[in-house]
């Protein structure tokens, strides 16, 4: 290289360190500077499920940790779409966020036909808090004490063992018809509205079969009053150790849980995404955190943008094709 040469190659390679350093300056005083008002945090739901409740948890840790009001504004209807669709469309700045659930997110998508917004393209995936598994119970006058006993069970009698439904579209729904997928089986699905009508039917032995929540039907199983078939995550409860998962149980590719995150409108920068993340993690890495959780009936389960991302989209092609199979429609 030629001496003159050297002075000039130093000059350009300080050029491009200045440059970075500036382009890095912006980001780097968003960051400090988000949030600058009070944030908004809609549930799409009614007060008082875990997904508004779930909201108002990570709102009150968000405010303290900070030091802005994050304050959730319940914007309920259409299966969840109208709340979804208001934070999509909000300004893309960090200060309008979305409780994001599997219902609203992932099962939406297969169900309406006329969305009115697209998940995929419309929203930035920021943080997974939480998950919950459901548990198959079945009335105790059903002859099956295991899952491989119940298909057998059903394939016996065809069309004539029921299961209790909290309405179309819901995951107690969803999961009992990739149940009669995957085994292929004919169980009669009875429709209700909601969770609480179906277990008290349940209960009174009018249904067979339910995919319950863990929260509500672990009780039930501990008094005796339902049995236990298996869990349908990919791991076992610890509250029902001797309870398979219906994966191991027979049917190796079943899984049907619930989760819930934070999203943001797309194009929300991603130092501020990250930013949320962190405080996020840091916030449900608490003790105190987890059985808060806990008491709610969920697992804190956290992952950034990038595996809440393909946790979205794995969901949402599986439940499509299982909505489309059992030929579900929106009410």
């Amino acid at each position: 290289m030629k001496r003159n040469a050297i002075p000039a190659l130093r000059a350009f390679l300080a050029a491009v360190l200045c440059t970075g350093a500036a382009l890095l300056a912006p980001a780097d005083s968003l960051a400090q500077a988000y949030p600058s008002r009070t944030v908004r945090i809609i549930v799409s739901f009614a007060p008082g499920g875990t997904t508004d409740l779930l909201g108002r948890f990570i709102a009150a840790e968000l405010s303290s940790s900070l030091g802005q009001p994050f304050v959730v504004e319940n914007i309920s209807g259409g299966g969840g779409n109208v709340g979804s669709s208001a934070a999509a469309r909000s300004t893309p700045d960090g200060h309008t966020l979305l409780i994001g659930a599997a219902g609203n997110i992932a099962i939406n998508p297969g169900l309406f036909t006329n969305m009115p917004y697209d998940p995929a393209t419309e929203l930035a995936p920021v943080a997974l808090m939480a998950t919950v598994m459901n548990l198959l119970v079945v009335h105790p006058s059903v002859p099956a004490h295991s899952v491989k006993e119940l298909i057998a069970l059903a394939k016996n009698k065809p069309g004539k063992l029921t299961y209790a439904s909290a309405g179309n579209g819901s995951t107690i729904q969803l999961a009992a018809e990739m149940f009669k997928h995957l085994a292929g089986v004919d169980i009669l699905g009875v429709n209700y509205r909601g969770s609480g009508p179906a277990m008290l039917d349940l209960l009174g032995g009018r249904t067979d079969i339910m995919f319950e929540n863990m929260p509500t039907a672990l009780p039930r199983v501990q008094s005796g009053s339902l049995r236990a078939l298996g869990v349908t995550g990919r791991t076992r409860n610890p509250a029902l150790p001797n309870v398979p998962t219906i994966a191991e149980a027979g049917l190796p590719d079943f899984e049907a849980i619930s989760w819930f995150g934070v999203m943001a409108p797309a194009r929300t920068p991603p130092v501020i995404i990250d930013a949320l993340y962190r405080a996020i993690a840091a916030a449900l890495q608490k003790s105190e955190s987890m059985e808060k959780v806990r008491s709610m009936g969920a697992d804190v389960t956290v992952t950034g943008p990038d595996d809440f991302r393909k946790l979205i989209k794995a969901d949402t092609e599986k439940w499509a094709a299982i909505i489309k199979a059992a030929g579900i429609k929106a009410n």
